[in-house]
């Protein structure tokens, strides 16, 4: 089902397994409509209870056949992604640790004093007029 944001104007699809869940929270809770999160702005965009059904008429019994899927091919749960381990030096430094396992400190950098830039002061008093040589 084709969606268009009402919001960002995106155009975005619900997809049936998206339309059988909308459509079965519809009926427990008795609501008239659905509010469709837009991908792009997160925004809910309110769709009809009418529209959905008649985009998925039999959708009592499409649920009825994808329950009965899902208990005879059950999917197991996503791992939990592992912590990657620090790969920028900076960062290993400031936790402890080291890639070579030895606790190595950087060298001290040189200190030298900094050098002084030679500045020209300008004078804000207005320049002195010049008597002319010229009087007749």
């Amino acid at each position: 089902m084709n969606i268009k944001c009402s919001f960002c104007q995106m155009p975005y699809t619900l997809s049936r397994v998206e339309m059988l869940d909308a459509l079965q929270e519809m009926e427990a809770g008795k609501l008239n409509h659905y509010d469709a999160q837009c991908p792009r702005c997160r925004r809910a965009t309110p769709v009809q209870r009418q529209r959905m059904q008649l985009f998925f008429p039999n959708w009592r019994d499409a649920l009825k056949e994808f329950e009965a899927e899902m208990k005879a091919h059950p999917q197991p749960e996503a791992p939990l992604p592992k912590p990657e381990p620090a790969s920028n030096p900076l960062v290993s430094s400031l936790v402890g640790g080291t890639e070579g396992g030895s606790k190595a400190e950087p060298a001290p950098a040189e200190e030298q004093p900094a050098a002084k830039k030679e500045t020209t002061k300008k004078s804000t008093a207005k320049p002195k007029a010049r008597a002319s040589a010229k009087k007749k």
